[in-house]
């Protein structure tokens, strides 16, 4: 009898174990799970996160300094790069167009000038200059920021709009279907998007694939 008492107890701490360690495993698989989906950056429905980056004024720019703001055209873009200078012209027209009906251009430069020198902050405050900006332009220092987006390229677009206190993603990526001539453009990609959440509508197109060159890192 007492050989029976003993392995009994040593098969209910045997099930405890088994319980533990499964459990254990599922939670090291859920964590691992979403440190993959954070690594690949926010899909449309995430709520993105703000961020505090020097503006080529010398000043600190977060989003929640936007306090009237409904939204943030979000654009990572940069001085070289012949698809951002092909943009230029265009950021500011949405800027001038939807900053006044609550969703300003926020334009921020993910490439490291050590291995782009064209996109290094002095260079930034002339392009700005010489493009007539209407919007902060910020840099992205230790390349933080793109990453946790999941910016791959410049330019490329992140739609948010406020609920509830937070910044929840709407529509990921291009401009529009034509970065070469603007009269081509058939597709307004970001212009219709933000029209539609002014309107309290849903957004068609909520991604499309953003075209442009690679993100600047350092190796």
């Amino acid at each position: 009898m007492k050989n029976l008492k003993i392995l009994l107890a040593a098969f209910i701490a045997g099930l405890g174990l088994l319980s533990f360690t499964s459990t254990d495993h599922e939670k090291n698989k859920t964590s691992k799970t979403t440190a993959s989906a954070s690594a690949k950056g926010y899909e449309v429905g995430d709520e993105a996160a703000d961020f505090k980056l020097k503006n080529i004024d010398g000043k600190m720019v977060s989003l929640s300094d936007f306090k009237s703001a409904k939204g943030f055209i979000v654009v990572f873009t940069c001085n070289h790069c012949p698809y951002a200078k092909k943009y230029e012209d265009r950021i500011v027209e949405l800027d001038k167009k939807f900053k006044n009906q609550g969703y300003p251009v926020i334009a921020v430069n993910p490439n490291d000038p050590n291995v782009q020198p064209e996109d290094g902050y002095k260079q930034m405050i002339e392009r700005a200059k010489q493009k007539g900006f209407t919007f902060p332009y910020l840099v992205d220092e230790g390349q933080k920021v793109y990453p946790l987006y999941g910016a791959t390229k410049t330019p490329h677009v992140f739609v948010l709009q406020k609920e509830n206190g937070k910044n929840i993603v709407k529509y990921i990526g291009a401009i529009d279907n034509n970065y070469e001539n603007p009269n081509d453009v058939s597709e307004y990609y970001v212009q219709d998007a933000v029209n539609a959440l002014i309107k309290n509508e849903p957004v068609k197109m909520t991604k499309t694939v953003a075209i442009g060159c690679t993100i600047k890192v350092k190796k």
